[in-house]
């Protein structure tokens, strides 16, 4: 994914969930269809994967260095981070905060 497509994506979704992971990356594979189901009834989250090593750049201007690492974003910016060692619990708690404050918002 190029920079650009990159920054449309987050343009265009207010909640974005990036999945950085690699194709060799067992623990990605097992942990991405739970992290996609989770996000589908939590609208109105927006769910990416990222592959670092098709997307070395984007990888580096975020500062991924391990995988997976899941960035929550809110407008843009980055509002949580979970990389490596982590349980889905962990990520319940902002995904479901920021809908509801989102949520709030658009009422």
């Amino acid at each position: 994914m190029m920079p650009a497509e990159f920054q449309t994506i987050l343009d265009e979704h207010p909640l974005t969930l990036l999945y950085f992971s690699t194709p060799t990356c067992n623990v990605c594979k097992v942990l991405r269809p739970r992290v996609e189901a989770f996000l589908k009834e939590e609208p109105p989250w927006y769910f990416q994967y990222m592959n670092t090593d098709e997307s070395m750049e984007i990888a580096g201007q975020n500062l991924i260095f391990a995988v997976p690492t899941l960035l929550l974003m809110a407008d843009g910016r980055e509002i949580a981070r979970l990389s490596r060692h982590f349980g889905m619990h962990e990520l319940e708690q902002p995904v479901k905060r920021y809908a509801k404050l989102f949520n709030q918002a658009e009422s």
